[in-house]
């Protein structure tokens, strides 16, 4: 059984396939799962602002009948105020899971570490694995088998592309990350994901120069500074730029999806004429969150229902 999703390796291609059927079943058959998390309490700590992340488990887990708390920085930083591990001692005590949106991955581990519950990473500096299921559920909607796509990411190397990159791998989808120079993804990472494709028959690249995303079905952006970063859009705009979603690079590649796992910063790194044109499958994307998420989450708490 699932004991914590921190990086989204903890499970292997048959089990996301699983996952990401039971979030089929939930979106389409919702009635069914009312009662999956009846009587359980999940606790949502934040670090970082969210919108997505925020709305989408805390209506979600309510949609299943539980019971979703909120905490964020005004009982103290995490770590600060107490320990970590006294925050994971406490809330195992009362809670039933926890869903953290944190500054660093080490918190985390360490939050798995002396927690008796499971941990949920809902986004650190290094992963977005939730992010990445509800892509990879986006995309198997709309193009089906998922191992047969080519997938390109387009911008500044973070923790969405990490964990894209990751499940990409798993899933034998062939993978493409193009970057300005100095701002690829981890190069561990890279080669971990490298691993994992070359086993499940896909591939992974990584590349600056725009031609690499030739011949990709889908298309996906992010913004050009991560949360945390304190540059502007302006200052890295000169940089970024060549790396835009608009018209002419969708037409270029031959993509016919493109995704951005918002907040989207409209005519920097993606155009309004692309997010709200024909191909854009972002707010379906976003909706998907949720749906992947409950799936998550009932196979951690209720896997009598998967």
């Amino acid at each position: 059984m699932l004991q914590h999703f921190l990086t989204g390796l903890e499970l292997d291609q048959a089990k996301i396939l699983k996952l990401l059927q039971l979030a089929q079943n939930i979106k389409s058959q919702p009635q069914e799962y009312a009662n999956a998390l009846t009587g359980k309490s999940i606790v949502t700590l934040y670090e970082k602002p969210s919108l997505r992340t925020r709305l989408s488990f805390d209506i979600g887990i309510n949609k299943l009948g539980g019971h979703a708390v909120y905490l964020d920085q005004q009982n103290g930083a995490i770590g600060n105020r107490e320990s970590v591990k006294d925050f994971a001692l406490n809330i195992s005590a009362w809670a039933d899971a926890l869903v953290a949106r944190v500054n660093h991955h080490s918190t985390l581990t360490t939050l798995s570490e002396h927690a008796s519950i499971p941990v949920v990473n809902s986004l650190c500096d290094l992963y977005h694995p939730c992010q990445a299921l509800a892509d990879f559920l986006t995309l198997q909607e709309v193009h089906g088998d998922v191992s047969q796509l080519k997938l390109a990411y387009l911008g500044e190397g973070n923790n969405v592309t990490h964990s894209l990159m990751l499940l990409a791998a798993t899933l034998g989808t062939d993978f493409v990350a193009v970057c300005p120079k100095g701002h690829s993804p981890d190069a561990q990472i890279v080669k971990q994901a490298e691993q994992i494709a070359a086993a499940n028959g896909a591939s992974v690249l990584i590349s600056d120069r725009i031609e690499a995303a030739a011949g990709a079905n889908a298309l996906y952006a992010d913004t050009w500074v991560s949360m945390g970063n304190n540059a502007s859009l302006e200052q890295v705009k000169q940089t970024f730029l060549p790396y835009q979603i608009n018209q002419a690079l969708v037409k270029q590649t031959g993509a016919s999806t493109v995704l951005h796992c918002q907040p989207a910063h409209r005519e920097y790194e993606i155009t309004s004429e692309v997010m709200d044109g024909k191909n854009s499958k972002i707010i379906q994307q976003a909706q998907n969150r949720m749906h992947a998420q409950n799936a998550l989450l009932v196979s951690l708490l209720n896997p009598n229902y998967v």
